[in-house]
């Protein structure tokens, strides 16, 4: 968790960090017993949110039991036997409803709720699904990896039309949760939950494909699952295209001016009070991502960028909306966002109204200001006790789109997308850097790290 909590039990908080967070200080406020500092962060990460998953660390060889191929097998083998035998191979299944994974929460003291995936066994899957007359077969099912140590393979299902399950998730303290919801909640120094996000992301982006897939682009035939769910193929004879999920690049850039040493910040009309972030657009057919930078921060802002600089790239399989960047509801769930840094040869701005509601130039100081941990910390408890309420049947209509208090009582000017969004790394790795980063200057932390992120 990205915290500086003014109170004790973060004191302790603070030291268990202090191993996985590299943080820089810029502003230190004395408080009664001690002093606490309010940060802005070079973050020291394995990877972005919705990265890292651990259940796709390797391809296994199809002769191994866990691979897609033969799981699925003994996962069939297993729904038709009515005796219950045990397998060496145990399955797990994650249900998901209109997009929102199954999860479960818990508090710890006085600490931040946690959530975890709620994920169920087969043998209780399938006995949910017949009690609301639905017959569970492998069709339903798609295949997310497995954890060869645990002889575990972990499995994903669409629960959307069927009403009647969330009284029975509901009786055991279990919930569907919007997968941004989950992604403000996740405490980022739970690696464990780092782990369930990315393997959310991940199923989500697997079976929204599934329901936009259903038939062949070529002849319109029906697709049909195929290798566990990982891919479809036409039920025509005559045509039988394999069908693989797609990947929506899209650029995200943060445009620099290295000679007045400020960067170029936009606000879309949807964004909450005081939220600024990066430029970003799709990338067009036949075009390059440099050039892709090039041609949306020109179509947006008027501004001509030179260099562009590679940063880093993450998942973004969520919707749209108030903590994300200038991308319009997610109809494409397998978007990548491809991170960059664009140095401009121009400084006058023309902004398309019908794009942005505004851009404007930023100092670094403005900026360092800005990227003040009470914001994030504070939105990631609040979303952390929605999930724990909502679990326990009890949420209450909070708005998650208000703005963020400092505990101070302090509004920030402006305030950025949160740790969970590559345009945050994008800004505090800039602000945390060389105002010449990209033009041939060593990073001033270590090159094996992501501390730069």
């Amino acid at each position: 968790m990205l915290s500086l909590l003014f109170s004790s039990p973060t004191t302790a908080l603070l030291c268990s960090l202090s191993r996985r967070l590299s943080i820089k200080t810029t502003l230190t406020r004395t408080l009664p017993f001690f002093t606490a500092t309010t940060t802005t962060m070079s973050i020291n990460l394995q990877s972005h949110a919705f990265a890292g998953n651990p259940l796709r660390s390797k391809t296994l060889k199809p002769t191994d039991p866990l691979s897609p191929s033969l799981a699925l097998q003994t996962l069939k083998a297993q729904l038709l036997d009515n005796s219950h035998q045990l397998s060496s191979i145990n399955f797990k299944v994650l249900p998901f409803r209109k997009g929102k994974p199954l999860a479960s929460s818990s508090s710890d003291g006085d600490f931040v709720p946690n959530w975890r995936l709620g994920w169920i066994s087969l043998a209780d899957c399938k006995s949910l699904l017949a009690s609301s007359g639905v017959e569970l077969s492998g069709e339903n099912l798609v295949y997310l990896g497995s954890r060869s140590e645990e002889d575990v393979v972990y499995w994903a299902v669409d629960v959307s039309t069927e009403d009647n399950l969330i009284n029975g998730f509901g009786s055991k303290q279990f919930c569907f949760v919007e997968l941004r919801t989950l992604m403000v909640a996740t405490d980022w120094a739970d690696e464990l939950a780092m782990g369930d996000l990315a393997i959310a992301g991940h199923a989500r982006a697997l079976l929204e494909w599934h329901n936009l897939a259903r038939f062949c682009g070529h002849c319109g035939s029906k697709a049909v699952p195929m290798e566990a769910g990982r891919r479809k193929q036409c039920s025509n004879e005559l045509c039988r295209k394999r069908i693989y999920p797609r990947v929506d690049p899209v650029v995200i850039m943060l445009v620099i001016d290295k000679e007045n040493d400020c960067v170029l910040l936009s606000r879309q009309s949807r964004f909450v009070p005081r939220m600024w972030s990066c430029l970003a657009g799709f990338i067009e057919p036949g075009e390059s991502l440099e050039e892709a930078v090039r041609r949306e921060t020109w179509e947006e802002t008027g501004i001509e960028v030179g260099e562009v600089v590679y940063h880093s790239s993450q998942p973004w399989p969520v919707e749209g909306r108030s903590y994300c960047f200038a991308v319009g509801p997610n109809s494409m769930p397998c978007q990548l966002m491809v991170g960059f840094f664009a140095y401009a040869k121009s400084l006058e701005i023309n902004v398309d109204k019908e794009e942005l509601e505004d851009a404007t130039w930023h100092s670094r100081e403005d900026v360092q200001k800005a990227l003040m941990v009470a914001e994030y910390e504070k939105a990631q408890r609040t979303a952390a006790a929605k999930v724990n309420q909502m679990c326990k049947g009890v949420e209450k209509g909070q708005n998650f789109s208000a703005d963020f208090n400092l505990e101070s009582g302090e509004l920030a000017p402006m305030f950025f997308p949160g740790p969970f969004a590559i345009a945050h790394h994008l800004i505090s790795s800039w602000v945390n850097q060389s105002s010449t980063i990209g033009a041939g200057v060593q990073s001033k932390q270590p090159s094996n790290s992501l501390s730069n992120l």
